[in-house]
């Protein structure tokens, strides 16, 4: 692809450990995003994506639906959002997305993972102004054309569409999410998403090799072994 994003389906957890963890990230995040914006996925299109995604990631479907009976319940864990910045191993950019009931054990537990690799956790701001915060789809597909024409129609905003070795990859806004995701099922009929979300993409990649690329590798392993930590978003090539 012409511009760097990340497709979770590629760092799949391979071990029933690291599976756990996943299907933990996964049940907060429909947890937060159901409690927010209701049960439904017939209401509620984040939801519904998510567990899609859930879904190819392999989780369990009592995963899922535990998920869904604690946000229908009212009363559980109150979750809120914390994204942290920083430079890590050859000045790569990093952002890391969390969900936490204790931000001050969050903060403790990522800034330990920048410390132990000689990284260092920046101040707000600090790097999220060179990504673009945008919706993606990836799906398959060859023919530009149509896919522009179906967004023109349903009069939905994107940034820019790249079509390459089969697949078609839409850029919008991250308030065009819904309009767009609409537009492309109600165009295409079975249509199947590779990545449908919303991320953090960098505007420049930071090519790393040698040990800064092994340190950089154990430093998202140490920060995907933190519960809070949902995502990490990085300009690495």
């Amino acid at each position: 692809m012409g511009r760097a994003f990340q497709n979770r389906k590629e760092s799949m957890a391979k071990t029933a450990a690291a599976k756990t963890k996943v299907y933990s990230k996964y049940g907060r995040e429909i947890y937060v995003c159901a409690k927010q914006g209701g049960t439904d996925p017939a209401g509620n299109l984040s939801l519904r994506s998510l567990i899609d995604r859930a879904k190819k990631d392999q989780v369990p479907s009592h995963v899922i639906e535990k998920a869904l009976d604690k946000a229908s319940g009212g009363a559980g864990e109150d979750f809120s959002p914390a994204r942290y910045e920083g430079f890590g191993p050859g000045n790569v950019m990093l952002i890391v997305e969390c969900l936490t009931d204790n931000p001050n054990r969050t903060i403790g537990d990522v800034r330990t993972c920048f410390n132990k690799t000689k990284s260092k956790l920046g101040v707000e701001g600090s790097v999220s102004h060179m990504f673009d915060h945008c919706a993606i789809f990836v799906f398959d597909g060859s023919d530009e054309e149509s896919v522009l024409e179906a967004l023109m129609e349903a009069d939905a905003d994107v940034n820019d569409i790249e079509c390459e070795d089969g697949k078609v990859t839409v850029f919008a806004p991250t308030t065009e999410y819904a309009n767009v995701r609409n537009a492309l099922t109600n165009a295409f009929e079975g249509i199947d998403f590779d990545v449908d979300e919303i991320q953090f993409v960098p505007q420049t990649t930071t090519p790393i090799s040698g040990d800064d690329a092994e340190t950089f590798e154990k430093l998202l392993d140490m920060l995907n072994d933190v519960d809070d930590v949902q995502r990490v978003y990085h300009s690495a090539e």
